[in-house]
């Protein structure tokens, strides 16, 4: 590293220091030392000077006064752009928690595809997070889990980078899976004494026969990762001492020629197992990953799994994309082909511009990008990599739009298939296209698996029925502001259309009106940024009279406590109507809060409720009101929970069994399977009070395979 480059750490270093002085981690070290950890990452990953200096700077803007145009004056525009596709967008207002991190995730992946640095330094501050994971609350560490399995190691392992993967899968299963995970370590700790001498044995025929052949290669015994043997012991429903190929030989070599040579030597040693050889040497993994895989039946019958490779190729193995880029000026230079290899970044890019909800853009992104891959071919060899469950239609979009478009039928394996075939690795696809085609049909939306797909077929119907859908869009529009009440010749001109265009970043009214006709966006939400301004000046306009009301309220308090209401006080006043709040669900123990609403009294909120509208510089506080909770109070409250867990048979059951041993009624239950053999429990309970809450939430803790149980606010 130049002595200038040095410099420039050093001045990006005392600038963290100075930001964050005085800060400390849940640890208790100083703050500082997270960054510098990042960056060290970072450095072991042999990443440039740029990307180290942002991740020293990572979190200045998010957790200290400084804010990006001082990144920006100090250290250049494009650190400030690595800085800023890092910070949270924790200063916005969001209806919910999943929508700000959805928004979060959005941000960080558009930033990702203009500049693959951001994810790679993101991926060493998560690597760094879980490893002083035991410093966080318990349901904190479940949730941080949870959430590094679910997108962070799927993009560790698209990037190809198995150094941080395979450590943050281990650390997760650790907080996620507790017993299980120190169930496998310390069965693995037993064997390993047996397995040792196994490995020594293996290694030294290897080496022998190398040396004879005149080979030079670095040969060592590679343990399993717990996760990666967790995995294999649910897919396979094994026990572990069903499992067999714990371990793997790693023989690293100079050249391509040298691997097939090694790999021929091992076929003669021991007797290969069929069905277990992969050659992704002359194929390499959508990741970049370049590898021979073989199993052979060793020494005393035992499988034994052996990865041949060259040094290059291990390095990409360890650390990806970060082994093959090259770094200029901050200008980013790709490697031969290599451009041609990431090109989902471009449909990443190409995705989050189509899809206007971040929800949608994730649930969008897991689907073709962080799902199980199949991998299928051209005719003419090429391999195109899918999400598992593709069918033709995927195929045919992936290949080229206007293929997908002008689709007429598909062949797989030289016999023809129907548009909703599943695919598999190896298939042979061919698309049959017409030029007289009359482009895609409405049920291909439903048949095609990938958004990519989807996406595509939408915009042709988007395009081509363009005037249709200007037609069916005003249409829409005008009736919503009918239901609304209000008169469609006030509100359907070009000034009031041209407005509300604008909020949603339309070009013109017409590309607003054709949204709305092909389901884009909704006439709910068109309306309701048209008839903002005028429900912002009905209220100021009620504004005296409220003030008065309020008064009036207030003035008229009785001298003793006023008749209970669902078991709730307006403190000084009698015979309010008070209903609960739906958004949080107060319950009688939870810090609570009033707010007078028009003409429907006063409406109940949990303290931290982030729905109660206090408004800016507190304009609305004379709406806010005192209210407290009976003395006793017989009544139930309706309670929203989510319960994580490992997915396994039964574990609904059990979780019912336990809430009907705590006396508890429920009102509702919903539950479903989601990724990396998780399950999801969403369940409405009846309750007293907080002490009732929290005896049901420490009697589902107990079921075994539990992750989580929260109280969730709609």
């Amino acid at each position: 590293m130049k002595e200038q480059d040095l410099v420039r750490i050093k001045e990006a270093y005392d600038f963290a220091e100075q930001a964050h002085h005085g800060q400390v981690r849940k640890s208790g070290e100083p703050y500082i030392l997270h960054p510098v950890t990042v960056a060290d990452i970072l450095v072991d990953m042999g990443m440039d000077v740029l990307s180290i200096i942002a991740a020293l700077l990572h979190d200045v803007v998010e957790d200290t006064t400084v804010d990006l145009q001082t990144v920006r004056a100090k250290f250049g525009e494009t650190c400030a752009m690595l800085v800023d596709g890092l910070t949270k967008l924790e200063k916005i207002r969001f209806q919910s928690k999943e929508e700000q991190q959805n928004e979060n995730y959005r941000k960080m992946f558009v930033a990702m595809a203009q500049d693959i640095r951001v994810i790679l330094i993101k991926l060493a501050d998560r690597l760094h997070n879980m490893r002083t994971l035991k410093f966080q609350s318990e349901e904190s560490q479940r949730r941080i889990a949870y959430e590094t399995l679910e997108i962070f190691c799927p993009i560790a392992h698209r990037l190809g980078i198995s150094a941080i993967k395979w450590e943050m899968e281990d650390i997760a299963l650790r907080y996620l899976n507790p017993q299980q995970y120190y169930r496998i370590a310390n069965l693995m700790k037993k064997k390993r004494a047996e397995r040792e001498q196994f490995i020594d044995d293996v290694i030294s025929r290897i080496r022998e026969k190398l040396e004879e052949m005149g080979i030079e290669g670095d040969i060592s015994g590679r343990p399993k990762h717990l996760y990666s043997i967790y995995k294999k012991m649910t897919a396979r429903n094994k026990q572990f001492n069903e499992i067999y190929d714990l371990l793997a030989i790693r023989i690293i070599v100079e050249n391509i020629k040298d691997c097939y040579a090694t790999l021929g030597i091992i076929h003669t040693l021991w007797k290969p197992m069929p069905g277990r050889f992969k050659d992704y040497v002359a194929m390499p993994k959508a990741n970049m990953y370049q590898s021979l895989h073989t199993t052979v039946i060793g020494p005393n019958g035992e499988p034994t799994e052996v990865q041949i490779r060259t040094w290059e190729m291990h390095r990409t193995s360890e650390y990806g994309i970060a082994a093959h880029w090259a770094y200029k000026e901050g200008m980013i230079v790709p490697d031969g082909n290599f451009e041609d290899k990431m090109s989902w970044f471009r449909e990443i890019l190409e995705l989050q511009q189509e899809t206007r909800d971040a929800a949608e853009f994730m649930e969008s992104l897991k689907m073709d990008f962080f799902a199980d891959l199949v991998f299928v071919f051209t005719p003419s060899g090429e391999v195109i990599e899918l999400p598992a469950g593709s069918v033709p239609l995927d195929f045919a979009y992936r290949i080229h739009t206007e293929v997908g478009n002008r689709t007429i039928g598909a062949k797989v394996n030289g016999r023809i298939v129907p548009l909703d075939h599943k695919l598999k690795t190896g298939d042979i696809v061919e698309i049959l296209t017409s030029k007289h085609s009359y482009g895609p049909s409405q049920d291909w939306v439903k048949i095609a698996q990938s958004s990519h797909a989807r996406s595509k077929i939408r915009q042709w119907f988007k395009k081509e029925k363009r005037e249709e859908n200007v037609a069916k869009g005003r249409e829409m529009l005008e009736r919503e502001l009918k239901r609304l009440g209000l008169e469609p010749s006030a509100w359907m001109v070009d000034d009031k259309l041209q407005e509300a265009a604008a909020k949603y970043t339309f070009n013109d009214i017409e590309d607003m009106m054709s949204a709305i006709g092909f389901g884009g966006i909704t006439a709910a939400q068109i309306c309701t940024k048209m008839t903002e301004k005028m429900r912002k000046e009905a209220e100021e306009a009620n504004q005296i009279e409220l003030t008065g009301e309020m008064k009036e309220i207030k003035a008229s308090a009785p001298s003793k406590k006023s008749r209970p209401n669902h078991g709730v006080t307006v403190k000084g006043v009698d015979n309010l109507l008070v209903r609960f709040a739906r958004c949080c669900n107060p319950v009688p123990g939870d810090a609570i809060v009033g707010y007078i609403t028009r003409g429907r009294g006063v409406s109940v909120h949990r303290m931290d409720c982030t729905n109660i509208p206090f408004g800016e510089d507190g304009e609305e506080a004379d709406r806010v009101i005192e209210v407290e909770w009976e003395d006793s109070v017989e009544a139930n409250y309706s309670v929203d929970i989510e319960i994580t867990g490992h997915d396994r048979r039964g574990l609904l059951n059990e979780v019912l069994q336990a809430v009907s041993e705590s006396k508890t009624n429920i009102s509702a239950v919903t539950g479903r399977s989601v990724k990396n053999k998780m399950a999801l429990i969403h369940m409405t309970v009846l309750i007293r009070n907080i002490d009732h809450l929290s005896s049901v939430v420490e009697k589902i803790k107990r079921v075994q395979d539990i992750y989580s149980v929260q109280r969730i606010m709609q």
